[in-house]
C-alpha cells in the first residue's frame, strides 16, 4: 500500500496542534487567576488568599513545562515537512515566531522563577509583580501566534510572487481581519478554560471536605466568572462568525452543512453530510434560522458549499459536527454558570452535590470545546495552507516520502505518550496533596550544608571518624 505523505502529514501537524493547545488555554486563564490571588493575598493578606496561590502555581508549573516540551517540536515541523510553506512564508512568519520569543517567552522565563520559587524570598509586591508578568507574558504569546494563525486563514499585507510571500504591510498583515475576534474569542476560551478546572478541582474537594473554606471561596470566585464569560463567549462567538462568512464563506457553509447558496435556510440541529453527493441525510432543522443568526434575517441568504468545486471544499462532516460539539457544550456551559447563581442562595452552590459532581465533568468539556473549535478552525480552511493563495499539497516537503512521515507520526505519538502519562501523574499527585501539604519552611538563615541541618548539634571529637570520611 502506497503511503501518502500528504496525508500523513496533516495528521502529524492535526497531532501535534491538538496535542499542544490544550495546555496554553489552560495556563492563559489559570496564569491570570494565580494573578488574582496574589493581588487578594497581598491587600488583604489572608492566608487562605496565599494558599489556593501556592497549590495553583503548582498545577501552572506542571502544565508550563508540558506545553513548552509540546510546543517547541511544531517549529520543526515546518521544516521536516513542510519546508515549501516554511519557505513561501518566511518573510511573515518567522519574524512573528520570534517576535513571541522575545517579547513574551523571555518575559514568562524571566518571571516564571521569582513566582515559582520567591514567596518569602522577595517582597510580596514583587512575587506578585511576577504574578502579572507572566499573566501578561501568556496574552502577548497568544497575541503573536494567533495573529500568524489568523494570517494564514485571511492573508493581509503581502504580495505572492515567484512562490515566495512579500510583506508590503507589517500592520495589515498583523491585524488581519479575522485577527481581532479570533483572539477575543481564544482568550475567552481561556478563561472559560481555567474557570471550569478550578470549579471542578475545587468541587472535588468539596465533596471530600477539605479545605472548605479555601475551596468554597475558589469556586465562589469561578462561578461569578463564569456567569459573566459563558455568555459572553456566545455573543463574541456570533460576531466570529459573521467575520467568518464575509472572509471564508465555504467554511461557513461547511459548518452549517449548506450545500447550496439560498435564502431562508434551517439551522440544521442534526444531520450526515454527504460529502460524494453533495447533499444531506436525516435533517433535523429549524427553518430560517441560520439565515435569522447569520444574516439576521429570516430570509436572509446563506453561503452554500457549491461556490467551489468539490475538490476544493474542506472535509464537511467533520466541520459540521466539530462545530456543533464547541457549540453545545457552550450552552452546556452557561447552563451551569446560571445554575450556580440559582443555587448562591443559601450556600447551596458549595453544598449540593449533584451541582458539584456536574462541575467535576464540566472541568474536562472547556478541553474537547476548544479542541473541536480548532477542528473547525483548521479543517475548515482546506485544502488551502493560506487561504486561497496556497494549498497544503503546495506547501508541503517535495522530497518526503509516506514511510519518512509515518516513522515521526509513530515517534511523535510514542514521545507525547510519554510527556503526557508523566505530566498527568505529577498532576495527580499535586491534586491528592491538595491546600493541605506543607512545603518545607526554610528561614533566611537556615543552613547552606546538608550535615548542619541535624537537629542534634554535631561535636567534635578527635577520637571519632567526622562524616565523609574527612
Amino acid at each position: 500500500m502506497e503511503l501518502d505523505p500528504l496525508l500523513l502529514s496533516r495528521i502529524q501537524f492535526a497531532f501535534v496542534v491538538s496535542f499542544h493547545a490544550i495546555f496554553p488555554v489552560f495556563t492563559i486563564g489559570l496564569a491570570s487567576y494565580i494573578a488574582v490571588l496574589e493581588g487578594l493575598a497581598f491587600k488583604t493578606e489572608n492566608p487562605v488568599w496565599t494558599r489556593l496561590s501556592t497549590f495553583w502555581i503548582k498545577v501552572f508549573a506542571v502544565v508550563f513545562g508540558m506545553g513548552v516540551v509540546s510546543g517547541i517540536v511544531m517549529s520543526f515541523q515546518f521544516g521536516t515537512n513542510w519546508s515549501n510553506f516554511a519557505q513561501a512564508t518566511a518573510n511573515f512568519l518567522g519574524p512573528m515566531l520570534s517576535y513571541e520569543v522575545v517579547t513574551a517567552f523571555f518575559l514568562e522565563a524571566a518571571f516564571l522563577g521569582v513566582l515559582l520559587f520567591g514567596r518569602d524570598k522577595v517582597p510580596a509586591g514583587v512575587h506578585l509583580f511576577a504574578a502579572i508578568m507572566v499573566a501578561f507574558g501568556t496574552f502577548i504569546s497568544s497575541f503573536w501566534i494567533l495573529s500568524a494563525n489568523s494570517w494564514m486563514q485571511t492573508p493581509a499585507g503581502v504580495e505572492f510572487r515567484e512562490g515566495i510571500f512579500h510583506v508590503t504591510s507589517w500592520s495589515e498583515a498583523i491585524f488581519n481581519p479575522s485577527f481581532t475576534w479570533r483572539f477575543v474569542h481564544m482568550v475567552m476560551a481561556s478563561f472559560l478554560t481555567g474557570g471550569f478546572v478550578v470549579a471542578g478541582v475545587s468541587a472535588w474537594y468539596l465533596l471530600r471536605g477539605r479545605e472548605v473554606e479555601a475551596n468554597r471561596k475558589a469556586l465562589s470566585m469561578c462561578l461569578w466568572m463564569l456567569l459573566v464569560m459563558a455568555p459572553s463567549q456566545a455573543v463574541i462567538g456570533d460576531f466570529h462568525g459573521l467575520n467568518t462568512q464575509e472572509h471564508q464563506p465555504v467554511k461557513v457553509a461547511a459548518m452549517e452543512g449548506n450545500w447550496e447558496t439560498d435564502t431562508r435556510v434551517p439551522l440544521l440541529l442534526f444531520a450526515l453530510p454527504d460529502q460524494e453527493n453533495q447533499t444531506n441525510h436525516f435533517e433535523i432543522g429549524i427553518p430560517g434560522m441560520a439565515s435569522l443568526i447569520l444574516a439576521h434575517d429570516i430570509d436572509g441568504e446563506v453561503p452554500g458549499l457549491d461556490l467551489v468545486p468539490q475538490e476544493e471544499q474542506p472535509p464537511v462532516m467533520l466541520v459540521f459536527w466539530s462545530f456543533r460539539v464547541m457549540v453545545g457544550l457552550g450552552f452546556l456551559m452557561i447552563g451551569f454558570a446560571i445554575a450556580g447563581l440559582v443555587l448562591r442562595r443559601g450556600g447551596r452552590y458549595a453544598e449540593n452535590r449533584w451541582f458539584l459532581q456536574g462541575l467535576r465533568l464540566m472541568s474536562l468539556t472547556p478541553f474537547v470545546a476548544v479542541l473541536a473549535g480548532w477542528f473547525v478552525t483548521e479543517f475548515g480552511r482546506a485544502p488551502w495552507v493560506v487561504y486561497g493563495m496556497m494549498t497544503q499539497a503546495e506547501g508541503l516537503t517535495p522530497s518526503l516520502t509516506g514511510g519518512m512521515a509515518l516513522f515521526t507520526l509513530i515517534g511523535y505519538i510514542v514521545v507525547y505518550a510519554l510527556v503526557f502519562s508523566a505530566g498527568v501523574y505529577y498532576l495527580m499527585r499535586v491534586l491528592h496533596d491538595g491546600l493541605e501539604a506543607k512545603d518545607r519552611e526554610y528561614s533566611s538563615d537556615h543552613p547552606k550544608r546538608p550535615l548542619s541541618a541535624a537537629h542534634v548539634p554535631f561535636e567534635y571529637n578527635e577520637d571519632i571518624v567526622r562524616p565523609g570520611g574527612y
